[in-house]
C-alpha cells in the first residue's frame, strides 16, 4: 500500500506495524509529530499499546527500559536536548542489553538554540553501545524502524534510528507501507532480553562490577556490534 507520509509519520507507522506494546516520550521539536501520530493510532485502537506520559525525557527512557525488563516491545523518540536529558539512561539501556528502539530526529544541540538538523545529538550515542541506523528518506524511516526491532531482538541491544529534522521529518513523500502480515513474518516471534524479569528464577541485576570485570561487559557489547556490522 502506498501512503503519502512525512518521515515522522513513517516512524509512527513502523511502530504500529511492529506491534509495539509500550511507548513513552516527552515532546520536543522536531520529534513531536512522531508521538502525536502514535497517540492517534492508540486512541483509534489501531495500536494496542500503553502510551506512558512522563514529565521528562529521562523518565521516558527509564520507562521503556522498565518495559523491556518486563518483556514488552518498547519505543521512544526524541531530539537534541531531549536526548542529552536521557543520557544517563542511554548507557543503562545498552549496559543492560535491553532490546528497545529510539527514534532520533536530529537537531542541533544548544547553545545557541536551533531547531534545525545537526548530527551532534545522534553522535552522542556512538560510544554508549547502541546500534545506530540513519535514514535519508521517509521510506527508509519506515523500513529502518521495523528493521530496528528485528536487530534489537537479535543483538539484545538498543537500536537508534536517526533522520534529519524537517528535511526528512516534516517532508511528505510517497512511501510503500508493507502489510501487517509481511511485518509479522519479518519480525517473527518476539524475543525477550536475558535481563527480563523472571519471577520463577529471580536474579540480581546492575550489581557492582570490579575493575577487572567491568571491561568484559563493554567488550561483549563491542563484539556484538562489530559482528552485526
Amino acid at each position: 500500500m502506498r501512503e503519502f507520509l512525512t518521515g515522522n509519520y513513517a516512524a509512527a507507522y513502523g511502530v504500529k506495524l511492529s506491534r509495539v506494546e509500550v511507548v513513552s516520550a516527552y515532546p520536543i521539536t522536531p520529534q513531536t509529530s512522531v508521538i502525536e501520530k502514535i497517540s492517534e493510532f492508540v486512541e483509534k485502537g489501531e495500536l494496542k499499546a500503553k502510551l506512558i506520559r512522563v514529565e521528562s525525557e529521562h523518565s521516558a527512557m527509564a520507562a521503556v527500559i522498565g518495559a523491556a525488563f518486563s518483556g514488552a516491545r518498547a519505543y521512544t523518540a526524541t531530539s537534541a536536548q531531549g536526548l542529552l536529558y536521557m543520557y544517563e539512561m542511554i548507557w543503562w539501556a545498552a549496559g543492560s542489553r535491553v532490546p528497545i528502539v529510539a527514534g532520533i530526529v536530529t537537531r542541533a544541540i544548544a547553545p545557541p538554540w536551533s531547531i534545525w538538523t545537526d548530527h551532534s545529538d545522534f553522535m552522542t550515542l556512538r560510544d554508549a553501545g547502541w546500534a545506530m541506523l540513519f535514514a535519508s528518506s521517509a521510506q527508509e524511516v519506515l523500513d529502518m524502524t521495523i528493521q530496528a526491532f528485528k536487530l534489537a531482538e537479535e543483538l539484545m541491544l538498543p537500536v537508534a534510528v536517526g533522520w534529519d529534522a524537517f528535511i526528512t521529518s516534516h517532508t511528505a513523500e510517497p512511501v510503500e507501507v508493507p502489510s501487517q502480515e509481511q511485518v509479522d513474518y519479518f519480525l517473527g516471534e518476539k524475543k525477550k532480553s536475558p535481563a527480563a524479569v523472571d519471577f520463577e528464577n529471580p536474579f540480581a541485576h546492575g550489581a557492582l562490577a570490579f575493575p577487572k570485570d567491568y571491561p568484559k561487559f563493554r567488550e561483549d557489547i563491542h563484539r556484538t556490534l562489530k559482528a552485526a556490522g
